[in-house]
């Protein structure tokens, strides 16, 4: 089953503080939709909660010309560092993390998941191959919208 795993990790210095940084990231209500790339990510509901640990989400993804929808639950190992988005059937793991960087002047935000292939033998090393090479292209996206939006919202964590 080991063979069927895989992992995408981004990782970009955002000139922000951690602490606004952190805060984009687990608040589904009103920031998180605001960094995801709508060439992917075609929804994000939330069912339950809303900011950091405890929430449940619906997301919807649109890859390869292929529509699915996600079950995610949120947890904080480390509020305030570590926060982790399980895919509720046990697929993927995604977890962001927040440093500091520059005396805590800037922060380093890096993004990992660690995926489970749905399909075996050579279908399943053609997908966990394809969905490396996506999740990359999407974390170097929000990414860069990430560091756009801290740049844009104030010390409240509301836009400009």
């Amino acid at each position: 089953m080991s063979s069927l795993r895989g992992s995408a990790t981004g990782s970009l210095k955002i000139d922000a503080p951690p602490s606004r940084v952190y805060s984009i990231v687990a608040d589904y209500h009103q920031h998180h939709p605001r960094i995801l790339p709508p060439e992917y990510f075609k929804a994000i509901r939330v069912d339950e909660g809303g900011i950091g640990a405890g929430t449940r989400l619906t997301v919807t993804m649109r890859v390869l010309g292929t529509t699915q929808t996600f079950q995610h639950n949120v947890s904080e190992p480390e509020p305030g560092r570590v926060l982790v988005e399980s895919d509720a059937e046990g697929y993927s793991v995604t977890t962001f993390v927040v440093d500091a960087a520059d005396s805590g002047r800037a922060s380093v935000l890096s993004i990992t998941t660690e995926f489970t292939a749905r399909k075996s033998g050579f279908p399943g090393r053609i997908e966990r191959y394809l969905t490396r090479r996506i999740l990359n292209r999407i974390y170097e996206k929000e990414l860069g919208l990430i560091s756009a939006y801290a740049k844009e919202i104030g010390l409240e964590g509301r836009p400009a």
